[in-house]
């Protein structure tokens, strides 16, 4: 770089700053240079060069975007080609089980339909469990259920299907020394992709010469503004992505901090090939650093650079953990801050950052503040152990849960939810901080339903939300010291949000197993009470809830007094419509029950399997890796989990 002419180098930086798709190369490379360094720029070939590399990496950058939406329509016409073929099995299901109803004569006993299932209280051991358990120690997994499985033999292709989903499904020990938690090998996949997406587009065209380093930096540059709009569309709570892939924010969440992650390492590349620049170019011309730094072109760059280095930071699970508050007002804050100094710092990324602030403005007041928010006075009660509160409310629902939701605008809370839906709750009473905080928490109730023995009559909301305290201050911590004195209150629910997927995987099955651990059960109880309730044709037939399916629940809890979360007559009441439950002796007495081996035990060998896990890190990755082992032994199993903590 030491040979280019340096009046070249405000030139090139001029043009850069100007430069669109559409912009004329002859309007660079005309005329002379001046200052007397050999020939003019516009009869350089090296200037013309650098100019056609500029050009070249504006034309390309914005079909990245286009290769983005590329992907969308693949992923798009795979979730609706499943919910097709769901539709369609569910609907021969159904057909099948009409006709076996026919068939059976209205004296028949009521064992024809039911599943043996225990009515027995406390713990219930299913059928297929093994019935003597040896005492484990600490050390010992419980439960262990031994015998080999039977491997069922198929056609190559199929076997090479099963063998691949099974590869995909496969989650990894988490990294050791650090503990970092990995994702399963078909996110990790994608995860890889994308970030080989961005390598191709950031180094595409770009000789490999030193004078190109700053065509480098300015291709960073453009791909930081390229995904800005990607990254506030996998952070927002409503979004189309939900409804044209199936996957609600929450789960795509994962891939919203691998898209903030690329933008911190982008913007530092972009920085340190600036200073690069500086010092093998802009030094000779007499630009001290500091002069380079306090340019508003770069000062505004740098904040936003150093904006979504502590947004990076804060968003780390350790420190969200720790201190959700400060995660929660930095989020909100430096967003805004980071989008107007991005804005102002070149105009070539306005009509991202305008897209990236009206979907952050939509989902934020719009949706969350607006659209989705309601007000309900509720009751704080805290339970036997003295460390978990339920919060309950109830009211009548605006509309029939049953009605199809506004895909652009949503609905609240008022008009009901769906199983495993979550909300965002505010308890503006417990103290001035938490007025505009809001915590995400699985809804621990049925969906509202019409009654089937009087379907005219209006839905009514029972809700119903587990809250256990952590840590020892925050918001958690603070609303159990207020239950304790205050036994109602008023709150504000932004919500419903989630997605129907994991009922769809188990209505799509012969045998649906959900496991639960912990408060995992806050999701376990609205799906299994929304795949066993009876329906209107149960109760005009008299025979209950008769699904044709085996449903089982694994429960793994931490304390005996956890088991009371759940009522009593409420467990009953699953188990008198068919479901079969295995709740763990306390694993702070027995130890670690053997979950790997009961899933294993209780997939079915013909059929297809689904199966729902909730609960901590390490159970979810037993329960995915088993479920990978069935897979690649031919068994038809699908697995999904969902989220335990934030």
């Amino acid at each position: 770089m030491d040979s280019l002419p340096l009046s070249w180098t405000r030139d090139v930086l001029r043009f850069s700053l100007y430069a669109t798709a559409s912009s004329d190369i002859s309007h660079a490379t005309e005329g002379e240079s001046g200052g007397g360094e050999g020939p003019g720029a516009g009869r350089d070939p090296r200037f013309r060069k650098l100019i056609e590399a500029i050009l070249f990496s504006r034309r390309l950058v914005p079909t990245y975007n286009l290769a983005l939406l590329v992907i969308l329509v693949v992923f798009t016409s795979w979730h609706w080609g499943e919910k097709y073929a769901l539709a369609r099995r569910r609907k021969i299901r159904q057909r099948d089980l009409k006709i076996k109803k026919e068939e059976v004569p209205q004296d028949a006993p009521d064992d024809v339909w039911s599943s043996s299932s225990s009515t027995i209280e406390g713990t219930v051991t299913p059928p297929d469990a093994k019935k003597s358990i040896e005492p484990p120690d600490e050390e010992t997994p419980l439960l262990s259920i031994g015998g080999s499985r039977k491997r069922y033999t198929r056609s190559s292709l199929k076997k090479s299907f099963y063998l691949i989903r099974s590869g995909l499904q496969y989650q990894p020990p988490p990294i050791p020394i650090i503990n970092k938690t990995l994702p399963p090998n078909s996110v990790s996949i994608f995860v890889l992709f994308y970030l080989g997406l961005n390598v191709f587009y950031s180094i595409y065209g770009v000789p490999h010469e030193l004078m190109y380093i700053f065509v480098f930096t300015d291709r960073c540059g453009m791909l930081i503004v390229a995904n800005l709009p990607l990254l506030y569309l996998l952070a927002a709570k409503n979004q189309p992505i939900k409804f044209l892939t199936g996957h609600s924010y929450e789960s795509l969440n994962i891939f919203h901090r691998r898209v903030g992650e690329l933008l911190v390492l982008a913007a530092l590349l972009h920085f340190l090939g600036i200073i690069l620049v500086w010092y093998m170019l802009l030094r000779r011309m007499g630009q001290t650093l500091m002069h380079l730094l306090f340019e508003r072109i770069i000062l505004t760059g740098l904040t936003a650079f150093m904006s979504y280095v502590v947004l990076y930071f804060t968003s780390l699970g350790s420190f969200r953990k720790r201190c959700y508050e400060v995660f929660l007002a930095t989020h909100v804050f430096l967003q805004l801050a980071a989008l107007v100094l991005v804005f102002f710092h070149h105009h070539g990324a306005r009509p991202y950052i305008i897209i990236s602030a009206i979907i952050f403005t939509a989902d934020r007041i719009v949706h969350r503040l607006w659209l989705k928010s309601s007000s309900h006075p509720a009751n704080l009660t805290v339970l036997e152990d003295d460390e978990t509160i339920v919060l309950s409310s109830n009211w009548d629902v605006a509309t029939s849960p049953n009605k199809p939701h506004n895909i652009l605008t949503g609905t609240s809370m008022a008009h009901g939810w769906k199983p495993n839906d979550h909300v965002f709750l505010t308890v503006p009473s417990i103290s001035k901080k938490y007025i505009f905080q809001s915590h995400p928490f699985t809804i621990f109730s049925a969906a509202p339903t019409s009654d089937p023995s009087s379907p005219s009559s209006k839905p009514h909301a029972w809700f119903n939300l587990l809250i256990r305290a952590q840590g020892s201050s925050g918001f958690t911590r603070t609303l159990l010291d207020y239950a304790r004195s205050h036994p109602t209150t008023r709150i504000r629910l932004d919500g419903p949000y989630g997605s129907s997927h994991a009922l769809d995987v188990l209505e799509d099955s012969d045998t649906a197993v959900v496991v639960a651990g912990g408060s995992g059960i806050a999701v376990a109880y609205p799906l299994l009470w929304a795949l066993l309730h009876p329906t209107l044709d149960d109760i005009e037939t008299a025979r209950g809830s008769r699904t044709g399916r085996k449903v089982r629940l694994l429960w793994v809890v931490h304390s005996a007094s956890h088991a009371s979360w759940v009522p009593a007559e409420k467990m009953k009441e699953l188990r008198e419509w068919g479901l079969e439950v295995l709740v763990t002796p306390p694993t702070s007495e027995a130890g670690r029950p053997d979950v790997r081996g009961i899933v294993e035990e209780w997939a079915a060998r013909e059929g297809r399997t689904g199966v729902v896990v909730s609960g901590p890190d390490g159970m979810v990755r037993d329960v995915r890796n088993s479920c990978a082992g069935l897979m690649a032994s031919g068994v038809d199993v699908s697995v999904q989990v969902e989220k335990f903590g934030w």
